[in-house]
């Protein structure tokens, strides 16, 4: 393994479409039930799905934080109330101190949402946006670590990580390269978030979302259904690390620039990131028993990634995609899925493709669907590809 692998998962905590915490996740998986229903949020394009999370309107920042509201950084709030998440970051703070915690996190929408509240309700003629609205604390990138940071008591390094939809894998890495450069001695890692009008209609406009439920890897697949989510872990050093408990084995990445919107057809950055992958946790293509696809639902994507899995896995490791459940959750996706691996392993489980009988028949690799396989996992591959050739993907699993 390299020197920034392998890290402990001190604590991890998901907020998705299913509501608060990963036993909401892990019963959802193990009784194939969608989170994803027709798309309920003001101005959306007419007839899409999405994955929106319940209970934001209980999920207000506290008093003093007032100033940060806003519908992503309510997400995040939830994701600290879930899991005694909150709880494990104040341990961690008393074992190494507020100033030796980085919080890294991705995003990809950000606060846009109270952008075009503000907007809505602007003054008929004005030059800008309402007095009252703040931007830094809200829109700018910065406001979901900022809000992290200042909510959990932290001061040490606070970054935002925005790179298309591998943004939550991602941050990932670079909190893993803090802890490995002795920056800091833990880290508050993952990505948030959230539904807004300008992603539903920038999706729509690109003719890429379904007009149903996701069906990632089907022949007669259509395209994304959104959804909004945080993934949240606590990474440290290896030595913290429970006997016998899941670890970040490993991550890699590559960009390879082939279109802004598009992946390289023959999923060559993909392939890079997978051989980088495997490389840091010291592993080969034998040592994986299950890969969780990026799998969006696109008849681009989902074709390139499969000729990537095959051209390095052939067909003897299964894959899906579990975006049938959560929806693509963009910037959060990456960390959503690494807890979702976590549970693959944890619970012996290959969760196949939902809401698809049988996997398009011009793909080669192992695709699952049509139901779960149970199965002994100790090692997952979790890839997460974005917009502008961003490749990336981390190996979640026991040690050997």
């Amino acid at each position: 393994m390299s020197g920034m692998w392998p890290l402990a998962i001190g604590a991890r905590s998901v907020v998705t479409a299913f509501g608060l915490g990963t036993e909401a996740l892990r019963a959802a998986l193990r009784e194939r039930r969608t989170g994803l229903a027709p798309c309920a949020f003001p101005g959306a394009p007419e007839g899409i799905w999405a994955g929106e999370v319940p209970g934001l309107e209980d999920a207000t920042p506290p008093p003093e934080l007032a100033a940060y509201d806003c519908r992503n950084n309510r997400i995040a709030e939830l994701a600290l109330r879930a899991d005694s998440f909150a709880e494990a970051v104040a341990r961690a703070r008393e074992t190494y101190g507020a100033d030796r915690i980085a919080v890294v996190v991705g995003t990809s929408t950000a606060g846009i949402e109270a952008t075009e509240r503000a907007y809505a309700r602007r003054d008929a003629g004005a030059a800008g946006l309402p007095a009252d609205f703040n931007y830094s604390h809200t829109h700018d990138l910065f406001a979901l670590p900022g809000y992290l940071a200042a909510r959990l008591g932290l001061n040490g390094p606070a970054l935002a990580v925005s790179t298309a939809c591998t943004s939550g894998a991602r941050a990932v890495m670079e909190a893993a390269a803090l802890i490995s450069a002795g920056v800091v001695d833990a880290a508050l890692a993952g990505g948030v978030d959230s539904l807004c009008r300008l992603t539903l209609h920038g999706f729509n406009s690109l003719e890429l979302l379904s007009r149903g439920a996701c069906r990632p890897c089907a022949g007669d697949r259509d395209g994304i259904v959104i959804g909004e989510a945080a993934g949240l872990l606590l990474l440290e050093k290896p030595e913290r690390a429970a006997p016998g408990s899941v670890l970040l084995l490993g991550g890699g990445a590559s960009s390879d620039g082939h279109h802004m919107s598009s992946p390289h057809p023959d999923g060559l950055g993909a392939v890079g990131a997978m051989r980088a992958a495997l490389s840091a946790a010291g592993l080969g293509v034998g040592d994986i028993d299950y890969i969780n696809l990026h799998g969006t639902g696109t008849r681009a994507n989902d074709a390139m990634e499969d000729r990537a899995v095959h051209h390095l896995f052939g067909d003897a490791v299964p894959c899906s995609s579990t975006k049938g459940w959560t929806g693509h959750t963009l910037g959060a996706s990456g960390a959503i899925e690494a807890v979702i691996a976590s549970l693959c392993v944890e619970e012996g489980l290959v969760p196949g493709c939902l809401n698809v009988a049988a996997p398009d028949p011009e793909f080669r690799a192992d695709v699952a669907a049509g139901g779960n396989r149970a199965k002994p996992v100790r090692r997952v591959l979790s890839n997460s590809f974005g917009f502008g050739g961003s490749n990336c993907a981390l190996v979640v699993g026991r040690a050997a």
